[in-house]
């Protein structure tokens, strides 16, 4: 029931959100009221699923600066969990499927998030300076790097792209740990399972790219710091 309470009210409220917010958006080229209603109907929507969780780390963050969050994968309610949570307004890699989502896909244009071919190098490379034009403008990225879902709960090996748009852009890297993401709702299940559980968002110290000399080990100080709030058997 909780499952149903919870994407019910995101189906209904979408298009209300879209009707409401996207001709101001378009008119005055701004998109915040877009995305300060947007979130607080997520975080509804999460209160309706009796979404349980508890922050921890964020209030080290600057809320002046610019960051990348990056984050580990484990549950469909990564994102919504995970976006309301980021300080300031923050922007998306999404695949770029979704951008083909009647009034969804619109919304997203607008919110300036930003589209991701996998399949396509030139595509991705081209996502990857999209997505560092974002930032420059002032929006923070949050990016799971591990490109999907992990079914058991392990990391998964890191995809490239996202540390490419951390060293072309500067920008400072903040490593998220989801905890119990998976015990509410596992990869595969069609409806949330343990209503008793409660998710943790792990928010570590941000972490530079200009500190290290090479992509791998910019990577291996990313997953390092994802991994060390997992349970050992996780990591």
């Amino acid at each position: 029931m909780r499952t149903i309470l919870m994407l019910g009210w995101w189906a209904l409220t979408t298009p209300v959100v879209a009707v409401l917010t996207l001709p101001y958006a378009l008119l005055t080229g701004n998109s915040n009221f877009l995305y300060r209603l947007s979130m607080w109907v997520v975080l509804i929507g999460l209160k309706l699923g009796n979404v349980r969780f508890e922050i921890i780390g964020r209030d080290q963050l600057d809320p002046a600066q610019t960051y990348i969050f990056m984050s580990n994968h484990v549950s469909n309610l990564d994102p919504p969990l995970l976006m309301p949570q980021v300080p300031n307004r923050t922007s998306v890699l999404v695949k770029k499927e979704l951008f083909r989502t009647p009034i969804l896909g619109f919304a997203m244009r607008v919110a300036h998030l930003v589209a991701v071919d996998r399949s396509n190098r030139d595509a991705a490379v081209a996502s990857v300076r999209e997505a560092a034009q974002v930032m420059r403008s002032g929006l923070n990225m949050m990016i799971f790097p591990e490109g999907t879902r992990s079914r058991d709960g392990r990391l998964l090996p890191f995809k490239k792209g996202p540390f490419y748009l951390a060293i072309e852009s500067g920008f400072p890297i903040v490593p998220v740990t989801l905890v119990g993401t998976d015990e509410i709702w596992p990869k595969g299940k069609l409806l949330m399972q343990n209503h008793k559980a409660k998710a943790q968002l792990v928010f570590h110290t941000p972490i530079w790219p200009n500190d290290y000399d090479d992509r791998d080990a910019l990577i291996a100080a990313v997953r390092d710091a994802i991994a060390s709030a997992l349970p050992e058997d996780r990591r």
